[in-house]
C-alpha cells in the first residue's frame, strides 16, 4: 500500500510545514458511506487508491493529534511523520464491517506511533521502561492544573490514578521542571570561548548515563533470573551450560548426548528458549 502511495512533502522548514498542513486541510472528509465502500474495495480487491483517499482524508486528524505533544521538543514535522505511519497501519487494518468510523479506530495507532518515536528520541525518559512509567510521562502535564510544583497530596493521587509510587511522580515533574544548561560554546562567545563540557573527568558519568546503567545491570541480573525462572528445567540448562558457562560452555553434541535426542532438537530446545527470555526482557 505505502509503495505506490504518494503523500504530500512534509519538512521540517516552517514555510512547508505550513504548506503542508493547508494542503492536508483541503482534502475533503469523507462520508461514512465513502469510508466503508473505500474501505471494502481495499479489503476485498486491495485497491490501492481506495487506500490513498481513506489515508489522505485523515491527515488532518494526524496534525491536530501531533500538535498536542509539540510541548516535548521534538519537531512538528517529526511527529506528523510518525503519526502519518500509524495512520497507514489502521488503514491498512480498518474493518468497513465493524460499523466503527476509521477516525476512532486509527486514533490510537497514530498515538502509539508518535508515542514510540518520542521515547525511542527524548533523552529524559530513556529509562521510562515500564507501562506505568509511560502512562506518567505522557499523563503528567495534562493532569496537572498549572505551573505550579504538586503538593505532597496532588503527588499521592497521581500516583495512584496512574498506578505508579509518589516518588515517580515527583521525579518525573522534576526531570520535566528541570532546565538544560549550554556546555558547549555559543557562536557570540568568540574565539577565546571555551567549552565547560571538555573540564568532564568523565564523558560516562552523565546522570542519565548512570541511571541507564543502573537499569540496565538490574535487567541483567535480577531480570535475566526471573525470566530464566519461566523456563521448564530442560530448557534452562541448556541455555545456561551453552550461554552462561563462560569458562567451558557445552556444545550441542554434549547436551544432545547427556538428554539422549539429537543436537538438532538441543538447537531447537535452544531457539525456543531464547525467544522466551527476549520476550520475558522485553520493555513492557
Amino acid at each position: 500500500m505505502t509503495a505506490t502511495m504518494s503523500l504530500p512533502v512534509l519538512s521540517n522548514h516552517a514555510t512547508s510545514l505550513e504548506s503542508y498542513i493547508h494542503t492536508v486541510n483541503s482534502y475533503p472528509i469523507l462520508s461514512q458511506e465513502e469510508e466503508t465502500e473505500l474501505g471494502h474495495r481495499l479489503r476485498d480487491y486491495n485497491d490501492v487508491d481506495a487506500a490513498g483517499r481513506l489515508v489522505m482524508s485523515h491527515l488532518r486528524v494526524v496534525v491536530s493529534i501531533a500538535r498536542k505533544y509539540i510541548g516535548y521538543g521534538l519537531p512538528q514535522a517529526d511527529l506528523i511523520q510518525e503519526g502519518n505511519i500509524g495512520l497507514m497501519k489502521a488503514v491498512k487494518r480498518f474493518d468497513p464491517d465493524r460499523g466503527v468510523r476509521l477516525v476512532s479506530f486509527a486514533m490510537h495507532w497514530i498515538k502509539a506511533e508518535i508515542h514510540e518515536y518520542i521515547l525511542r528520541n527524548w533523552r529524559m525518559v530513556k529509562i521510562a521502561t515500564t507501562k506505568g512509567q509511560r502512562k506518567l510521562f505522557f499523563n503528567l502535564r495534562s493532569l496537572k492544573q498549572d505551573s505550579t510544583s504538586l503538593t505532597q497530596g496532588e503527588a499521592l493521587q497521581m500516583a495512584q490514578d496512574l498506578g505508579v509510587r509518589r516518588e515517580e511522580v515527583l521525579e518525573m515533574e522534576t526531570r520535566f521542571s528541570g532546565q538544560d544548561v549550554a556546555l558547549d560554546p555559543t557562536m557570540e562567545d568568540g574565539e577565546e570561548g571555551f567549552s565547560p563540557i571538555s573540564w568532564l573527568s568523565d564523558p560516562e558519568a552523565e546522570p542519565t548515563q548512570i541511571l541507564e546503567r543502573a537499569a540496565q545491570e538490574h535487567l541483567s541480573s535480577v531480570g535475566l533470573r526471573d525470566a530464566l525462572d519461566q523456563l521448564d528445567d530442560r530448557s534452562r540448562h541448556i541455555i545456561e551450560a551453552r550461554w552462561l558457562n563462560e569458562e567451558n560452555p557445552a556444545t550441542l553434541h554434549e547436551l544432545a548426548a547427556q538428554y539422549t535426542i539429537s543436537a538438532e532438537r538441543v538447537r531447537q530446545i535452544e531457539n525456543k528458549a531464547i525467544q522466551k527470555l527476549r520476550l520475558a526482557l522485553a520493555p513492557v
